[in-house]
């Protein structure tokens, strides 16, 4: 069980696999005022950079799941590295359908909806794990301004312009699922570079030591469009957040 090889690949030295850099993460973990002791599941986990530095910085335990071997590896990694690692743990598991045994006080989705099936089925299934009175994050695109045509919308890698919704829809579809949203960190033009610009130099040092590889014409056409396409259309078209919500 694993994603896709590409990913493995293109995000291998990535901490953080999505918009957000660590001060936002920083930002998001004071505003929710976590409390020593807070037990927080994580559910596509990534490399662990979230629930790791809350552990460092405020104490909490967590538990994260991510189908990717790698990813999951270095999250053990960074654990250890911060001196955490007897605070979270890391499952290479498929986070679909994952329900913790103990209730949380946070239960997180960060940017892997896809899980459930989208927003509304995630928060669903985030909510079997949360204790009365916890707090559910959802990191979701949305788009900064609403592309004028489809081809626009395949540029920032989405099927169609109506898969993400602008940022005022986003928060009233909170509203309509039966969630007041209690505090939103936003990522900004710089965390889409830190995302996706980085991918670029290790795609080049991965193709440069393994250009026979049977992914190598794939990933050398990946370095050669995506710079262009992520500077017309991610980086102007589509903003990402993380939502804190709780039941209403």
């Amino acid at each position: 069980m694993d994603i896709p090889r590409i990913f493995n690949i293109t995000e291998s030295a990535h901490r953080i696999h999505n918009p957000f850099t660590p001060d936002k993460f920083a930002t998001l973990g004071t505003a929710l005022h976590l409390e020593p002791g807070a037990r927080v599941l994580d559910l596509g986990s990534g490399s662990g950079e979230m629930l790791c530095t809350w552990a460092r910085d405020h104490g909490i335990f967590g538990t994260g799941i991510d189908m990717s071997q790698l990813f999951s590896e270095q999250a053990k990694l960074r654990a250890e590295e911060l001196g955490v690692a007897h605070q979270v743990k890391f499952i290479h598991d498929d986070a679909a359908g994952y329900v913790s045994d103990e209730k949380v006080d946070v239960a997180a989705c960060i940017g892997a909806t896809w899980i459930a099936g989208g927003v509304a089925g995630t928060i669903e299934l985030l909510a079997r794990s949360l204790r009365s009175g916890g707090i559910i994050l959802i990191g979701e695109p949305y788009w900064r301004q609403l592309p004028s045509t489809e081809d626009i919308a395949k540029g920032c890698l989405a099927n169609l312009i109506s898969d993400f919704l602008v940022l005022p829809e986003l928060i009233s579809s909170f509203g309509a699922l039966g969630y007041d949203v209690v505090e939103m960190v936003l990522a900004n033009q710089d965390g889409w570079d830190r995302y996706e610009a980085a991918k670029w130099l290790t795609m080049r040092r991965w193709l440069d030591a393994n250009p026979d590889d049977e992914l190598a014409n794939e990933v050398r056409a990946q370095l050669t469009s995506e710079p262009k396409r992520h500077a017309a259309y991610t980086r102007e078209y589509l903003g990402w957040g993380v939502f804190a919500l709780m039941p209403g």
